[in-house]
């Protein structure tokens, strides 16, 4: 209930950060040209990309809120449960301030605590793949212009970085892996939702 409380209250920024990245995607094609045009001069392509994102009102940085004004509830519920205030409680046999080492001390992988977290992991390999294919559609739809902003490298490695939630839920306390899991599914349906048409957001 806290994650989708958290999450309920971002979602406005999320619609925001949807319409910005369809603007980005249809701008894609002239920050190419840009690209080309100024590409021996980083500083003035630069301006001339801040100068495009201006005149069509698209900012660079509204992607990122979202996940920004997670971050402090995340670090709460980390805090929360490493401390042993909820001690305890449990999900299951799985006590949620343990981790997954615990799980396997404690009856191992297929034991009562370790079936949550093969659960989890399940959950969370299903979410990271679907975001996985999803990112590379929406940077082969931006083309050249995010590869070129991104570096060829780097443009690979940014959807695969959709499964470094498996480490995550792997070493923090259940309760802020719990966190973790729910808001990533919920990023995942909302951004399906957000952008199945043009006209949605």
């Amino acid at each position: 209930m806290f994650t989708l409380c958290v999450r309920l209250a971002v979602h406005p920024l999320s619609r925001a950060a949807a319409r910005g990245q369809k603007a980005r995607t249809r701008l894609a094609p002239q920050v190419a040209k840009l690209r080309e045009k100024h590409g021996e001069d980083p500083e003035r392509l630069r301006r001339a990309v801040l100068e495009l994102h201006a005149e069509e009102k698209v900012s660079p940085l509204a992607g990122c809120l979202p996940s920004l004004l997670q971050a402090p509830a995340f670090l709460l519920m980390y805090h929360l449960f490493s401390g042993g205030t909820m001690e305890g409680h449990s999900l299951l046999a799985a006590p949620l301030v343990g981790r997954w080492t615990d799980a396997l001390a404690d009856g191992g992988v297929f034991g009562a605590a370790g079936l949550v977290y093969v659960a989890l992991f399940v959950i969370v390999a299903a979410v990271a793949t679907y975001t996985y294919r999803r990112t590379k559609g929406q940077m082969a739809e931006m083309g050249d212009g995010m590869a070129g902003g991104l570096g060829a490298g780097v443009g690979k490695v940014v959807p695969l970085l959709s499964f470094a939630t498996l480490v995550t839920v792997a070493v923090v306390p259940l309760a802020a892996a719990l966190y973790v899991v729910t808001s990533t599914a919920w990023t995942a349906a909302e951004r399906a939702y957000l952008y199945r048409e043009p006209s949605t957001v």
